[in-house]
């Protein structure tokens, strides 16, 4: 008899990056409470976003690769959008603080799976 398999942990997990990443930017677009419309997207992202966020953890992804990922990609596609939607710019040193980040969420996502032995892979 089999174990029941486990549903992924990703797909949630890339919907809450989108939707925490939407709501930052319409939060940008609200100007304050200049444009108040944008601050349904605000609420709205940033609800369905941290509940996805539970069903990552649900799923058995540990918090701290969840939270980890969740927060750097929102943080690197905002500041990538902020530059195209809102002609923000990115100076040299934040372009090294994102490849950073890039490189830290690959790191996170590399050490959260344990390397199996060869002994034992081939069993």
């Amino acid at each position: 008899m089999t174990a029941p398999r486990r549903r992924s942990a990703w797909p949630p997990l890339l919907l809450a990056i989108a939707l925490e990443v939407t709501a930052t930017l319409s939060l940008r677009a609200a100007e304050g409470f200049t444009h108040p419309l944008w601050l349904i997207p605000v609420v709205l992202g940033y609800s369905g976003s941290l509940w996805l966020l539970s069903v990552v953890l649900d799923r058995g992804m540990p918090v701290g690769v969840a939270y980890g990922i969740w927060s750097a990609i929102g943080v690197v596609l905002t500041a990538i959008l902020g530059t195209v939607l809102f002609g923000e710019t990115l100076g040299t040193v934040q372009i090294i603080g994102v490849g950073a980040i890039v490189i830290g969420v690959l790191l996170v996502e590399l050490g959260s799976h344990p390397r199996v032995p060869a002994a034992e892979a081939t069993s």
